[in-house]
């Protein structure tokens, strides 16, 4: 079978601007162009397209996508077997967040009282696996399982209160970082604040808090580029900061 855009994009389920989009990004190329102008799609194409749509559904973003499957070592096969285990990862937390909610629907109407464990249950497994999938490998290198599993544990276990007020802390602690950049001195009071709040932030995952740590964290978070991403998003030079800063705050800034 071949396909022009308009049939593609029916087929698969996305729009034609979508598929032309793909083209001009060379991660979706045409077959061939016909004799009227008309990008023409085979069964190569399709598969491709499929592909790309599995790790759409899996959030990957598109130059990533383009990167994986335009590599020399890409294995279709290997790949969709990778897609049916993120996806029935996917499926294992949706189904908890449903069952989350409906025990919510049904103690809202029938007046039983759900415990704090119980109300932010998906929740905390949604987060736990997201650093998982992120930073698992890294951090399990540099700190070990045990160590990681506790911190896992500590969220699986938080109440409530705890879980609003660690969200707290850290919405406070970019506020607080954002204003202590602007002085240049990690040494200085919003800055040492700062590193304060991120050693009251890091204490809810961690199963024990020492300086030792916490600065190695705060070389990480340099050392490593999607930390620095995340930190330097709004302002350039953030995580360098922040890094000195607890640096400062756990003594360990000439050492």
């Amino acid at each position: 079978m071949e396909y022009t855009v308009k049939e593609l994009a029916e087929l698969s389920g996305i729009t034609s601007r979508t598929v032309r989009y793909y083209d001009e990004i060379d991660l979706l190329k045409p077959a061939r162009t016909n004799s009227s102008g008309y990008r023409i799609y085979g069964l190569e194409e399709v598969d491709r397209l499929q592909q790309i749509l599995f790790y759409r559904e899996l959030d990957v973003d598109l130059d990533s996508i383009r990167k994986i499957i335009n590599s020399p070592s890409f294995d279709e096969v290997n790949a969709l077997k990778e897609h049916r285990e993120k996806l029935f990862e996917k499926k294992e937390q949706l189904e908890l967040l449903i069952v989350n909610l409906d025990r919510t629907i049904t103690s809202k109407e029938r007046g039983i009282i759900m415990n704090d464990q119980e109300k932010f249950e998906g929740f905390k497994k949604r987060l736990v696996e997201d650093n998982e999938k992120k930073y698992g490998k890294e951090i399990r290198e540099k700190y070990g399982d045990e160590a990681v599993e506790k911190s896992n544990k500590k969220i699986k276990d938080m109440i409530q209160e705890e879980y609003a007020e660690v969200t707290e802390i850290e919405k406070k602690l970019m506020e607080i970082l954002k204003a202590a950049l602007e002085t240049g001195d990690p040494a200085g009071e919003l800055a040492q604040k700062a590193a304060d709040l991120h050693r009251q932030w890091i204490s809810f995952y961690w199963d024990s808090y020492n300086k030792q740590a916490h600065a190695g964290v705060a070389q990480m978070y340099v050392a490593d580029d999607r930390f620095k991403a995340y930190y330097d998003k709004e302002q350039l030079g953030t995580a360098e900061f922040l890094r000195d800063a607890i640096l400062v705050y756990t003594g360990r800034k000439n050492q």
